[in-house]
C-alpha cells in the first residue's frame, strides 16, 4: 500500500474529526458515535496549553494526542483510544478555574498512559468468548432438562439458566472491578502528572467530589460524567488524602491564564446559548472583558438588528486591547457571516498576522471571504492560502471544500474536481468522493501527484 493510501484509510477512520471555519462552527459529526464536534481557535490554543505539559509527563509527547471539543452542556470528558481526549463544552463552561479542567485532563491522559481502553477492549472480547460458552452451557442443560423431562428434566432446565444467569453475572462484576481499578490508577497517575508540572490536584478533587453524591440517584439523572467516571467512597477518600498532602495543593493558577479561561467560557456562552441566557448571565453591569465579549456574540446572534450593535461593541473591545487577536477574528466573524465579505478581510488578515500565520481556521475563514467577494484579483491569495491550509491539516474537510471553489472560479476544473473529493472523503462520504475523483482524473496527467491522490481516493476500500 503506498504511504497516500494508507494516510486515506487512517484519514477515513477520523474523519469526523475534519476542520471548519475559524470561530466556533460545527466540525463534521462522529456518525458511529454520535458526537458532535467544533472547531475555534482561541478555544483549541487554551486546551493545548493546558494539556500539553500534562501530557508531556504522561510520555505522551507533543502533538501525539489532540483534545477535541465537543457541543455538549454536559460536564464530561472520556478517551475511546490512545490519541484523542474529548472534552464537553459543558465542562469548561461549569468549571470555574483554570486548574479544574487541567485535573480532568491529568485524569483522562492516566488513561491513555496505562492502556486502559485497549485493556478494556481485550477484557470485553474475553468476556464476549466466556459469555458464549456460558450460554451453551446454560442452552445445553436446558435442552437436556427438555428432553430428560418430568421434575427431573425441570430440574436440570432450571439449573440451566441459573448457570446462564450466575456466569454473566460474574462476568459484569469482574468488567465492573476491573473498570474501578482503572479509575483509581488514573486518579493517581493524574497527580503524579500534576505534582511533575508544579500544579495543584485540587482542580480534579473538586470535580470529583461534586459528583460523588450523584451514587444515590437513579442513572437517568445522573451526569454524563458520573455514568463514564462512578465515584465510590473510598476512591475518594483516596484522592483527597494524596490531593492534601501534594507540596502543591496550594499552587493557583496564574491571573493571565484564569482571565484566558474565563474569555473562552465567555465566548462558549455567547455562540452556544440562548442571547437572553447570555444577557442574564453577563448582564450590562457587568463590565469586565469577559462579559462584553460574550455579549459582543450574542447581540450578533439576535439577528439582523443586532449586527451594528455587535460590531460597535467588538470596536470598543479592540479600541481597549488592540493585541488581542481574537477580537479582530470576532469582527471578522461577523462580517463574514452576515455577506459583508470583502470588509471582514482586513481584520481576518490582521488576526492572521497576529497569530504569526498559524491560525489555519482563520487562514481559512479569511480565503473564504476573498472567494465571496467573487474579485478575480484575489482568486490566486485564496488558493494559496487554502493550500496552505491543508497542508497544515490534510483533513481539514473545509479548506479542500473552499480550495474546490477557489480552483473553480479560476477554471482549474479537474483541481476543484481533486479538492472537492478530498473534502468529500475527509466527512466520510467516500462514494461521492469516488465520483468527484473519477471526474479530476480525466483531466490530471496521468502519474502526476494529484492523479495518485485521486486514484488512492478511487481505489479506497472502506474497512469493514
Amino acid at each position: 500500500m503506498s504511504r497516500t493510501r494508507a494516510g486515506l484509510r487512517k484519514a477515513a477512520t477520523l474523519g469526523f474529526m475534519a476542520a471548519t471555519a475559524a470561530t466556533l462552527y460545527p466540525a463534521a459529526k462522529a456518525d458511529a458515535q454520535g458526537i458532535s464536534l467544533i472547531r475555534d481557535t482561541e478555544i483549541e490554543a487554551l486546551l493545548n496549553d493546558y494539556s500539553q505539559p500534562i501530557f508531556r509527563a504522561a510520555g505522551l509527547g507533543t502533538g501525539r494526542v489532540k483534545v477535541r471539543i465537543v457541543n455538549s452542556d454536559s460536564f464530561n470528558a472520556f478517551v475511546m483510544d490512545g490519541r484523542n481526549v474529548f472534552m464537553h463544552t459543558g465542562t469548561l463552561m461549569q468549571a470555574e478555574t483554570p486548574n479544574e479542567v487541567i485535573g480532568v485532563l491529568a485524569h483522562e491522559a492516566g488513561h491513555i498512559a496505562g492502556g486502559h481502553m485497549a485493556s478494556l477492549r481485550a477484557r470485553i472480547a474475553k468476556d464476549q468468548t466466556r459469555s458464549l460458552l456460558v450460554q451453551l452451557l446454560g442452552i445445553g442443560a436446558m435442552i437436556g432438562g427438555a428432553m430428560a423431562g418430568g421434575d427431573a428434566g425441570r430440574e436440570i432446565g432450571s439449573a440451566g439458566q441459573g448457570v446462564m444467569m450466575g456466569g454473566n453475572e460474574v462476568i459484569m462484576r469482574g468488567l465492573t472491578a476491573e473498570r474501578r481499578s482503572q479509575e483509581s490508577a488514573a486518579d493517581q497517575a493524574g497527580l503524579g502528572y500534576l505534582n511533575a508540572t508544579g500544579q495543584s490536584g485540587l482542580g480534579m478533587l473538586r470535580t470529583f467530589e461534586r459528583f460523588a453524591g450523584q451514587e444515590l440517584f437513579m442513572d437517568a439523572h445522573r451526569d454524563a460524567f458520573w455514568r463514564t467516571h462512578p465515584v465510590a467512597t473510598d476512591r475518594l477518600a483516596r484522592l483527597r488524602q494524596l490531593v492534601e498532602s501534594s507540596p502543591n495543593y496550594n499552587v493557583k493558577d496564574p491571573p493571565d491564564l484564569q482571565l484566558r479561561h474565563d474569555m473562552v467560557r465567555a465566548k462558549i456562552s455567547g455562540y452556544l446559548e440562548p442571547p437572553s441566557v447570555v444577557f442574564n448571565r453577563y448582564p450590562h453591569s457587568n463590565t469586565s472583558q469577559p462579559a462584553r465579549y460574550a455579549r459582543s456574540i450574542a447581540s450578533f446572534r439576535q439577528g439582523a438588528g443586532g449586527v451594528e450593535q455587535a460590531l460597535a461593541w467588538v470596536d470598543a473591545l479592540i479600541r481597549d486591547y488592540p493585541n488581542n487577536p481574537y477580537f479582530w477574528e470576532l469582527k471578522g466573524d461577523i462580517l463574514h457571516k452576515s455577506g459583508r465579505s470583502r470588509e471582514a478581510i482586513a481584520p481576518l488578515r490582521r488576526a492572521l498576522q497576529m497569530h504569526n500565520g498559524a491560525a489555519t481556521l482563520v487562514r481559512v475563514q479569511l480565503a473564504q471571504s476573498m472567494i465571496q467577494t467573487k474579485d478575480p484579483a484575489m482568486a490566486d491569495e485564496a488558493v494559496k492560502l487554502l493550500r496552505q491550509a491543508v497542508q497544515t491539516e490534510p483533513d481539514n474537510a473545509t479548506a479542500h471544500n473552499a480550495l474546490g471553489q477557489a480552483y473553480y472560479d479560476k477554471g482549474q476544473f479537474a483541481q476543484s474536481e481533486l479538492a472537492r473529493a478530498q473534502g468529500l472523503f475527509y466527512v466520510g462520504a467516500v462514494k461521492q468522493a469516488q465520483e468527484f475523483a473519477k471526474r479530476a482524473q480525466g483531466g490530471l496527467k496521468a502519474g502526476s501527484p494529484d492523479w495518485v491522490k485521486a486514484d488512492d481516493i478511487i481505489n479506497y476500500k472502506p474497512q469493514t
